[in-house]
């Protein structure tokens, strides 16, 4: 199981349409942060196309390659020839957090197995390279306690991290509650004792 922290998802649908001896295609492709998400859009491309032949789906929540949480259906098409094929190509994308459904209106000549596991892997091939990207980055929590005079430092250093400061409270000591990339958690943590000779003393950060 992939425990990436940084990783492209979708940053919103994308579409592509073919006709293969006169079956049509269309595959549309969308962020799927949860399963419940994926499940969402799989409903609204459905009740979209609910007088197409079929539906067949696949989806991968997490990140790339994670097949932790992932669904595929091949919606009435011979097994294995659909969501299988779809499934595939989402896994080694490169790309998290996806749901794609590829939507087939039959035009009356069968494409046969291959030709189907063809159609099918194709579409979501197609609608990959059309699909807008943005990176996904999962953060972890710290917190930290040390001396007033460490104030600005921390405020500078944290900002080399990529991380903020979510509240600042000032009692014997100052607490800070930072948020950073959970990549960068454990230098951020590492640093913030280095700077202060060990002054300021950090829960979590282990990322």
């Amino acid at each position: 199981m992939s425990t990436k922290s940084r990783y492209p998802v979708p940053a919103g649908q994308a579409r592509v349409e073919e006709t293969i001896l006169r079956s049509r295609f269309i595959t549309t492709a969308g962020p799927a942060a949860t399963v419940e998400e994926a499940r969402a859009f799989l409903a609204e491309m459905r009740a979209e196309f609910a007088d197409a032949t079929h539906n067949c789906y696949a989806f991968v929540v997490g990140p790339p390659g994670d097949t932790g949480q992932i669904g595929m259906s091949d919606d009435g098409e011979p097994g294995g020839t659909a969501g299988r094929p779809m499934l595939a190509v989402l896994l080694g994308s490169g790309i998290g957090d996806i749901a794609v459904v590829a939507t087939r209106y039959f035009g009356g000549i069968k494409l046969g197995t291959a030709g189907l596991v063809r159609a099918y892997s194709g579409g979501v091939k197609a609608v990959l390279t059309a699909l807008p990207l943005r990176q996904k980055i999962a953060y972890t929590d710290l917190l930290a306690v040390g001396p007033y005079h460490w104030v600005t430092p921390v405020a500078r250093l944290v900002k080399e991290y990529e991380a903020w400061i979510i509240s600042q409270v000032y009692t014997a000591d100052v607490t800070w509650q930072l948020r950073a990339p959970s990549d960068r958690a454990s230098d951020l943590a590492a640093a913030l004792i280095a700077l202060s000779h060990g002054q300021i003393e950090v829960v979590g950060g282990e990322g």
